[in-house]
């Protein structure tokens, strides 16, 4: 297993306490190179561990089905163990932009795989609804088996089939531009279709954040949403199919965007809600860098990273987190912090978030390339705070390249930029693992670990970084916006589609390129597996579920020695009752559960006994056993 040096982690620490001066902030070849060597420490690092919780064969995935995405191998405190619509769409895009880089039959294999795997997600009747009028696609998340979630839950959360579709789409562009047209049409179209057909019938419905907490309008999901159609019209274009539909209503997706600009300097991002927050929150930085296209440089309507609408909004969203983090104490306001989800947080106590901190270095360098190709920067009044935080004395106006405040305000966000993955840097363990949070003051990784979504929020930032940017999604006139807004919506149909495979050997159409693929990092087959058993049985108050069998860990039969499960994550409607047992690897055991009563009474499951071989695969340390008590 490759792990990061100590001397890169050590370094960075000491990089902005130490080498930032006044009126530098913090620029440094020393600061540079600190985040060259996390970065390229890091990259491999966090792509294995992505790819590990790609199932059916990750590291971590073992057991799950095919194009499952896991969103955290973390089962308790908390319990990530599935695989949401929203999380695997931003991952698999991330895995698209990749392989449309550089192709890797490995990467192709798992977007088919990802793909394949929607069809039966789509077709899934689940708390949200079904296909049959659209409703089940606003289901937030599913078992990694790919069948329905009944817990409890934010639903539905209208993000995830615009970003399902723009994933999609960015491998479909990849398919046509190489001769595969057929395979788009009839394979992933169908699915497309459905997802743009659910976006333009209930855009203009309420639906739960992405932090799956307000219920109201979002702004990430209304940006994406105006995205997937204006993506998707061109898309129906190109395969002759009518895209009118989506045309007509992206417009006003747009327009209803401008809404969330309030106070002249940032962006709210809920409304028509009211949750008692400012509104400041990451969810717009995340917003700007997922629908980032360089082809419309600073547009302001649709809150291009460099627009000076989402430049000021960096700024208030920034400065939300100075003074409330720990981590932050000491450091200047004109330099970089440890930034999460929203001031107001109080989920594990509110703390920084890995992604949040990536997502505000990326905006950054979204906007210095934009900047470095067109030759010139222009600061407006509702940029300039942001400008002067950085380059004191800046005045509104635009600087050509040749001009020195242009190469300032260059250097300056480069430094300020590279600050974000620093502060990131200093709370990454030894071993290059990403969680989900870190500690707002001691700094010590928090929450889910190996979080799939942190592991891509890296993998983009560092692209950006690289100058390595994603395709154009905008068509021409897609950042205009309407004289008057409509909120209409069009219902749309809805169809399961009935192509589930691939067409072999689809490469690129000058060949395959000479050069090493990615391949996982090599590690040894465990001799122990750390296996969670997930039982769903139904109880009464005072009855415990626990997990009896016929080896030592699992009492060797005897019901006083049985193990007990938890109830962490019991609901009545999905009552899930839970524990992680060491077993040895390759080791076959039998087991059942039995209920026992307050009074110490036992009552066991039906025959017959369950049998499992603990895999002993190399990389597999952990793996679920997902089962329903037998009647």
């Amino acid at each position: 297993m490759h792990v990061l040096s100590t001397a890169v982690l050590l370094g960075s620490v000491a990089v902005q306490k130490v080498l930032g001066r006044p009126g530098s902030n913090g620029l440094s070849d020393i600061t540079k190179r600190s985040v060259d060597s996390f970065i390229s420490a890091e990259t491999p690092i966090a792509l294995n561990n992505l790819l590990c919780n790609v199932g059916p064969d990750g590291c971590r995935a073992f057991g799950t089905s095919a194009g499952a995405v896991i969103a955290s191998p973390s089962t308790v405190d908390p319990d990530y163990y599935y695989m949401w619509t929203r999380d695997s769409a931003l991952v698999f895009k991330n895995i698209v932009d990749r392989f449309t880089q550089k192709y890797d039959a490995g990467l192709q294999r798992r977007i088919e795989q990802y793909i394949s795997a929607q069809v039966t997600l789509q077709g899934i009747s689940n708390p949200s609804g079904s296909l049959s009028d659209g409703s089940g696609l606003g289901e937030p998340k599913f078992e990694l088996t790919l069948n329905q979630f009944t817990g409890n839950w934010g639903r539905p959360q209208r993000d995830g089939p615009a970003l399902r579709a723009i994933a999609l789409i960015g491998y479909s562009k990849w398919l046509i531009n190489n001769n595969y047209q057929s395979t788009v049409s009839s394979v992933i179209w169908p699915i497309v279709k459905n997802d743009l057909n659910y976006v333009a019938q209930y855009w203009n419905q309420t639906g739960f954040d992405l932090w799956e907490e307000v219920n109201g309008s979002s702004f990430f999901t209304v940006a994406n949403q105006h995205r997937a159609l204006v993506e998707g019209a061109t898309l129906a274009t190109t395969l002759g199919q009518s895209g009118s539909t989506y045309s007509s209503v992206a417009p006003q997706i747009l327009c209803f965007l401008q809404r969330f600009w309030v106070s002249g300097s940032y962006i709210d991002s809920n409304i028509n809600v009211n949750e008692g927050r400012t509104g400041k929150d990451a969810n717009s930085l995340l917003a700007s860098i997922h629908t980032f296209d360089p082809s419309l440089g600073c547009d302001a309507s649709t809150f291009q990273p460099c627009s000076d609408k989402a430049l000021s909004n960096l700024k208030v969203v920034v400065d939300s987190f100075r003074s409330i983090y720990g981590v932050n104490s000491g450091i200047s306001a004109s330099s970089a912090v440890a930034i999460g989800r929203y001031p107001e947080d109080v989920y594990f106590n509110g703390n920084p978030w890995y992604l949040a901190t990536f997502a505000a270095a990326e905006q950054l360098y979204d906007a210095l390339y934009v900047w470095k190709q067109a030759g010139s920067i222009t600061v407006t009044s509702t940029s300039l705070a942001f400008f002067q935080q950085l380059v004191p004395g800046v005045a509104a106006g635009t600087y050509s390249s040749s001009q020195s405040t242009y190469t300032s305000i260059i250097n300056a966000v480069s430094a300020y930029a590279d600050g974000f993955m620093n502060e990131a840097a200093k709370y990454v363990p030894a071993d290059g693992s990403l969680a989900e949070q870190f500690d707002k003051n001691s700094g010590t990784p928090l929450s889910a670990v190996h979080l799939t979504w942190s592991y891509a929020s890296f993998l983009t930032a560092a692209d950006r970084r690289a100058g390595i940017v994603p395709s154009s999604w905008a068509s021409s006139g897609a950042n205009t916006v309407p004289s008057s807004c409509s909120g209409a919506s069009v219902v749309g149909s809805y169809s399961r589609p009935t192509a589930t495979s691939f067409p072999p050997s689809q490469t690129p159409k000058p060949g395959v390129p000479s050069g090493t693929p990615f391949t996982p990092i090599p590690c040894a087959t465990p001799t122990s597996v750390a296996v969670t058993f997930h039982e769903l049985a139904t109880t009464q108050f005072g009855q415990t579920i626990k997990v009896v069998g016929s080896v030592p860990e699992l009492g060797n039969w005897s019901t006083n020695a049985a193990v007990a499960l938890n109830a962490v994550n019991y609901a009545s409607n999905h009552p899930l009752w839970l524990g992680s047992i060491n077993l040895a690897a390759g080791e076959v055991v039998q087991y059942k559960y039995i209920n026992v009563g307050s009074d110490g009474s036992v009552t066991w499951e039906s025959d017959p006994n369950h049998t499992y071989t603990v895999p002993a695969v190399a990389c597999v340390t952990q793996v679920v056993k997902e089962d329903t008590w037998q009647s």
